[in-house]
């Protein structure tokens, strides 16, 4: 659980992402730490892991990359970056908070089911470090807005761990694909979901084989407005509370009653 409230001056902030150790979006990342901390560590995958989820790699060792004194580079998933980072290279003293992101494209959705950056801050939240992922929305006409992550960025941060969060729970952060200034301010909204089906193309190699792409759209025809994905298609900044405790009690109580 986070103390509240937590003093980002002399935090030490850990970074990690899913986008790899030269994404254009970890650089915004340190960006933002910087200005709250001077005491920012770095340990991401030496690759892009988009879409590894909260996977560990079990079946082969993983290489550790020094690369600075506070920069580090793992070959394997973002939550294996974020377990080194905890119980190996910052055990004698703990990151009071994690950072993940800021990924290139919007977590949002049943997108936080599939995503590296959100499994880095979950695995922090597990390991008993509060974490916030942080993921730039994308407008396919447009390059990545990065300098919006960057404005807003620290207000969020600071913001956040202004007050307490129960354990088991992460921040994920939205940020829309417009201009600083254009931004339709910070909400707090629920988690929202999209219809499903992703966008699968079927093409063939030189050797008459098939083969898939599967895609990233969805339909967001019939997005609610209170939602994560409804408040960044408004140009707003979305803040969702995530809890990593899967049970639903309802369901719980009811099958008790049939097996007691």
């Amino acid at each position: 659980m986070l103390k509240a409230p937590l003093d980002a001056s002399k935090a030490r902030i850990l970074l990690s992402n899913d986008d790899g150790i030269h994404a254009p979006g970890l650089e915004v990342l340190e960006k933002i730490a910087r200005t709250l901390s001077d005491d920012v560590w770095v340990v991401a995958p030496e690759t892009e892991q988009s879409g590894a989820s909260h996977s560990l790699t079990l079946h082969r060792p993983l290489r550790m990359r020094q690369i600075t004194d506070r920069r580090f580079a793992v070959d394997g998933t973002p939550t294996d970056c974020v377990l080194l980072a905890i119980n190996h290279i910052l055990k004698d003293r703990k990151p009071d908070l994690v950072l993940s992101g800021v990924n290139h494209g919007s977590n949002l959705g049943e997108d936080v089911t599939y995503s590296g950056t959100i499994a880095a801050a979950m695995e922090a939240t597990l390991l008993g470090v509060p974490a916030i992922a942080m993921s730039q929305h994308l407008d396919p006409a447009v390059p990545a807005l990065w300098q919006t992550a960057l404005h807003w960025g620290p207000e969020v941060v600071r913001k956040a761990v202004s007050v307490a969060w129960p354990r088991n729970v992460l921040m994920n952060v939205n940020f829309p694909s417009v201009e600083p200034g254009l931004a339709n301010g910070i909400h707090v909204v629920r988690h929202g979901q999209r219809k499903v089906g992703d966008d699968l193309t079927e093409r063939v190699d030189p050797r008459g084989r098939a083969y898939f792409w599967i895609g990233t759209l969805r339909g967001e025809a019939d997005t609610l407005p209170d939602t994560d994905i409804g408040v960044v298609l408004d140009k707003g900044i979305a803040i969702t509370p995530l809890f990593l405790d899967l049970t639903h009690t309802p369901t719980l109580d009811t099958l008790r009653t049939v097996f007691a």
